[in-house]
């Protein structure tokens, strides 16, 4: 079986692409070759997916069984994709998110037929507008599509938190490590679904040139149910640190234009979810989850303490923190101190 990758080094498609290969796929990764090393025994196609001449020419005559987008944000991208690879594949898997369901949920219980509606974030919204655009050249013209939504998937170079700054996740691990307090949105007990990427590949592998998979959006996410405050006591567990969480309003965090709390938060993590993954087991039977969040948290801090290349510090995070901290820890003062 022969595969192209748009990506295929990244946090969700590195594992995919690993384990094609272990199995004996052909498998070419299109990317720029920053992370090609990650994957030993793939072939490697080093364009720009943007250079659309450059890469119709790369692949002038090629077909393939399997094109997987990766790395498509808006629908610019697959409009370029349709383009691409009308007549030069048998199946074109994107990956949307589970972010573009409805927001606020009509109920925590998310399937492939909840609606996607999410106003609060722009992300979320091209992937619908993706997602529809797909849909409609499958119907009229038969392209060979399947859509899989991914809720929070993570690999050996992430690592889930509450929220965190531009950077990435490291902040909040350091700060773990220093005994000092993270903010997380709420009171840390709405559930959230993570996923290892070890674990969402074989159910993507198991849709690649399945022909019940065509026309077909399919979810697949995290089934252990977990609020926040345990998630993020693993996550300190992990790094040897102490969860001393500071509760913050999700109101209060999307005042602070820095960051984009509204899509990330009140579009996405501040919502209790719990998803039925009954159509991924169907049309992968074999598909079963092999590791709990605290086993797989701690395999990313052990790979996050041993490369000092991932532990990129964030000032304007931790100082951002630290304000939100003492505004709160004043408001608890005034709030003991009335009659």
């Amino acid at each position: 079986m022969k595969a192209l990758f748009i990506g295929g080094t990244g946090v969700i498609s590195t594992s995919i692409s690993r384990l094609l290969v272990s199995q004996g796929w052909d498998l070419t990764l299109l990317n720029r070759g920053n992370r090609n090393s990650d994957v030993p025994g793939a072939k490697q196609l080093i364009l720009d997916i943007n250079d659309e001449a450059a890469v119709a020419k790369a692949i002038e005559n090629e077909h393939y069984d399997v094109v997987g987008e990766f790395i498509a944000f808006v629908p610019s991208q697959v409009e370029r994709d349709i383009r691409l690879f009308k007549g030069k594949t048998d199946q074109y898997i994107f990956i949307s998110s589970a972010s573009a369901y409805q927001k606020p949920l009509s109920s925590p219980v998310i399937t492939e037929a909840t609606p996607l509606s999410n106003p609060h974030w722009e992300y979320s919204r091209n992937k619908i507008a993706i997602e529809e655009r797909l849909m409609k050249e499958y119907r009229e013209n038969g392209f060979p599509i399947t859509i899989v939504r991914p809720s929070h998937t993570f690999n050996f170079r992430s690592m889930p938190v509450a929220i965190h700054g531009d950077k990435g996740a490291w902040q909040v691990m350091k700060r773990m490590m220093e005994g000092k307090k993270v903010l997380v949105p709420g009171d840390g007990t709405s559930l959230w679904a993570v996923l290892n990427s070890d674990d969402f590949a074989p159910a993507y592998v198991g849709l690649m040139g399945n022909p019940h998979a065509i026309g077909q959006a399919v979810q697949i996410t995290g089934e252990e149910l977990l609020t926040w405050n345990q998630i993020m006591q693993s996550v300190a567990n992990a790094v040897g640190g102490e969860y001393k969480p500071c509760y913050v309003p999700t109101s209060l965090l999307m005042k602070y234009g820095k960051y984009d709390f509204e899509g990330s938060l009140l579009g996405d993590k501040s919502n209790t979810v719990i998803f039925d993954n009954t159509l991924a087991h169907r049309l992968t039977p074999t598909w079963k989850i092999q590791k709990r969040f605290d086993q797989a948290a701690r395999e990313s801090a052990a790979y996050f303490l041993s490369h000092p290349e991932l532990q990129v510090e964030d000032p304007d995070y931790d100082r951002f923190s630290d304000a939100i901290i003492e505004i709160m820890e004043q408001a608890e003062q005034k709030v003991a101190a009335l009659d």
